[in-house]
C-alpha cells in the first residue's frame, strides 16, 4: 500500500473522531444487559455503529466532497436542509455530551469545580484546536490514538482473561435489534458523514495527494479504523457481558467505572479519567469542525463564517454540557429515530455503483424512509396507542426498524423498472 505512513495518521485519526463519549460508555452497558447473548448484541451494535460509518467514509472517498454532496441526487434542496439537521443535531447533542461524560467521570471525581468552568476550559481547548485545524490529522493521529487505543486494550484484555462468573441471561427481547438501536446512540453514522469531510479536507490542504492518492488514503485508513473500531466494541460489549453476573449497576458510567476499578484495581480510575478526557475531546474536535467547514462552504468559503460557527459551536457545548449525561443521552432518542434511518440510507446510496442508485432511486428511498420513520419519531410523543395499530401492519415496525423493508422494497422496484426502460430503448 502506497503512502503507508499517511494512511496510518490518518485511520488513527479517524478511530479517534469517531470513539467519543457514547463509544465508551454504550457498549459495556449493552453487553451487560445481554448477558450470554452477547454475540448477537455485538453483531447488530458492528452494523450500525461500525459498517455503516466505514461506508460512509468509503463514500466521502469517491466524492471527495462535502455532505451536500452526500444528499445532492435527492435534489439541491433537500440536500442543504438534510445538511442543516445533521449538522444542528451534531453540534447540539453529541458535542455537548462528550463535556458532560468528561465532567462526570474525569472531573467531579477529583476536582473541586463546577460543571460549567470545565466545560468552558473544555470546549477553549476545541476551539484553539478548530481554529488550527491543518493540525489535527497529525496531533490526534500520531499521539491521542495511541494512548486511547493502549488504555482500552488494558482494560479489555485484562477484564475478558481473568475469572469471572457465570453470565446472566438476556433481558431483551430481541438482542440483535436492541444493538442496532443502540449502535445509533453512538452517532457513528452521522459521525462518519460529518467527520469524513474534515479528513477530506484537511488531506486536501496538505496540497500533497491528487484526488486518486486522496481516494486511496481515505478508503484504506477507513477500513482499518473499522477493524479497530470492531475490536474495540466487541472488547467492551465482551467486558460488561462476562461482569453482569457479578456486579450491579443501574447506569452506563458506574458499570464503566466499576470495570476498569475490576481490571486495573486502584490505577483504574486514573487512567479511565485520562481514556474519558482523550476520546470525548477527540470527537469534539472533529464534530465543531466539521459543521465549521460545512457552514464555510456555505458561505462562499468564508473563512470569518468558519471562525463564528467554531464559536457558537463551542458556545453551545458549554450550555448544553451542564445536564446530566443520561438526560442528553434520552432527549437524543426522537431525533435519532428519525435523522439515522435517512443518513443510513443515503450512505448506503452513495457507495452503490451509479447504475443502481440513480436521482430516481435516491429519491424514491429517501421518501420512503422518511415516511416510514415518522411513527418512530412521533411515537415520543404521546401518540402510543394509534400507532401500535398501525405498526402492525408494517414489517419490523415493533422493533423501530420500520424503514427497512418498504424502502429496500422501492429500491427493487425502481432499478427493475429502470432496468426494463432501458432494455426497451
Amino acid at each position: 500500500m502506497k503512502y503507508t505512513k499517511q494512511t496510518l495518521i490518518t485511520a488513527f485519526a479517524l478511530f479517534s473522531l469517531f470513539f467519543g463519549a457514547g463509544n465508551l460508555i454504550l457498549p459495556p452497558y449493552l453487553g451487560y444487559n445481554a448477558g450470554e447473548d452477547w454475540l448477537w448484541v455485538t453483531l447488530g451494535f458492528a452494523i450500525s455503529a461500525v459498517v455503516i460509518p466505514i461506508m460512509a467514509i468509503y463514500g466521502y472517498a469517491r466524492l471527495q466532497g462535502t455532505l451536500l454532496d452526500f444528499a445532492k441526487k435527492v435534489s439541491p434542496l433537500f440536500a442543504l436542509v438534510y445538511s442543516i439537521f445533521v449538522y444542528i443535531i451534531s453540534i447540539s447533542l453529541p458535542s455537548p455530551r462528550t463535556a458532560s461524560v468528561t465532567y462526570e467521570m474525569a472531573i467531579q471525581p477529583y476536582f473541586n469545580i463546577s460543571s460549567f468552568w470545565t466545560s468552558v476550559l473544555y470546549f477553549i481547548l476545541v476551539l484553539s484546536f478548530v481554529l488550527n485545524r491543518a493540525k489535527i490529522l497529525n496531533f490526534i493521529g500520531k499521539f491521542l490514538t495511541p494512548i486511547i487505543i493502549i488504555i482500552l486494550l488494558f482494560i479489555i484484555g485484562i477484564g475478558i482473561l481473568g475469572d469471572v462468573e457465570p453470565l446472566r441471561a438476556s433481558i431483551f427481547e430481541n438482542t440483535f435489534t436492541e444493538g442496532i438501536l443502540e449502535g445509533y446512540q453512538t452517532f457513528d453514522a452521522i459521525g462518519g458523514v460529518v467527520v469524513g469531510g474534515v479528513i477530506v479536507i484537511s488531506l486536501a490542504l496538505r496540497g500533497t495527494y491528487n484526488y486518486e492518492e486522496r481516494k486511496s488514503i481515505i478508503a484504506w485508513s477507513g477500513f482499518i479504523s473499522g477493524l479497530g473500531l470492531l475490536l474495540i466494541y466487541g472488547g467492551l460489549i465482551a467486558l460488561g457481558a462476562f461482569y453482569s453476573g457479578t456486579l450491579e449497576v443501574e447506569n452506563r458510567t458506574d458499570l464503566l467505572s466499576l470495570l476498569s476499578n475490576s481490571t486495573l484495581g486502584s490505577l483504574g480510575a486514573a487512567f479511565l479519567s485520562v481514556l474519558v478526557a482523550l476520546a470525548c475531546f477527540t470527537t469534539a474536535v472533529g464534530i465543531v469542525t466539521g459543521t465549521a467547514d460545512f457552514v464555510k462552504g456555505v458561505f462562499g468559503n468564508s473563512k470569518l463564517a468558519y471562525k463564528i460557527t467554531a464559536v457558537l459551536g463551542c458556545v453551545i457545548g458549554v450550555t448544553v454540557g451542564q445536564f446530566d449525561v443520561h438526560y442528553i443521552i434520552n432527549i437524543a432518542v426522537p431525533a435519532l429515530m428519525f435523522i439515522y434511518p435517512i443518513t443510513i440510507a443515503l450512505i448506503l446510496l452513495n457507495v452503490l455503483p451509479e447504475k443502481y442508485a440513480s436521482k430516481l432511486v435516491y429519491r424514491g428511498v429517501t421518501i420512503t424512509v422518511l415516511l416510514f420513520s415518522i411513527p418512530d419519531f412521533v411515537q415520543f410523543f404521546a401518540l402510543e396507542e394509534f400507532l401500535s395499530e398501525l405498526k402492525t401492519f408494517i414489517p419490523f415496525s415493533k422493533y423501530s426498524l420500520g424503514w427497512v423493508m418498504p424502502s429496500t422494497f422501492i429500491f427493487f422496484l425502481i432499478n427493475i423498472s429502470e432496468l426494463f426502460t432501458r432494455n426497451s430503448d
